[in-house]
């Protein structure tokens, strides 16, 4: 399956907070679904089906990948996976973020001057 490029295309929001999530390090998928709770303030909740089955998606398209490391194998379930941000994911998120800042300013630019 070839990849697609992701880093161009608008990201769907649990993609987008699945990249959030891991963005400062690397999480297995329990850990993903509490941090965009957290980073969501309680408002997004994930599904396992809706977490993994988008996470199988971004790992087809290159933007996450499955780590190697374990945080503390001896504090953790060695049967965790954990998962991490590729290069192309660090992308995505990046064009992401910069294209929502374009929202915001076009947003704040007509309620400014109530366009």
């Amino acid at each position: 399956m070839a990849k697609k490029n992701t880093a161009q295309a608008p990201l769907t929001p649990a993609v987008l907070h699945i990249l959030l999530a891991l963005s400062t390090g690397e999480r297995h998928g329990y850990g993903v679904m509490k941090q965009v709770e957290a980073d969501s303030q309680g408002k997004v909740k994930m599904g396992p089906g809706t977490l993994y089955g988008s996470m199988g998606r971004m790992m087809e398209a290159g933007l996450i990948r499955e780590s190697d490391k374990r945080v503390d194998p001896e504090m953790d379930d060695e049967r965790r996976i954990y998962y991490e941000l590729t290069r192309a994911g660090r992308a995505a998120l990046d064009a992401e973020l910069k294209r929502y800042r374009g929202v915001v300013a076009v947003a704040e630019g007509r309620l400014a001057y109530g366009d």
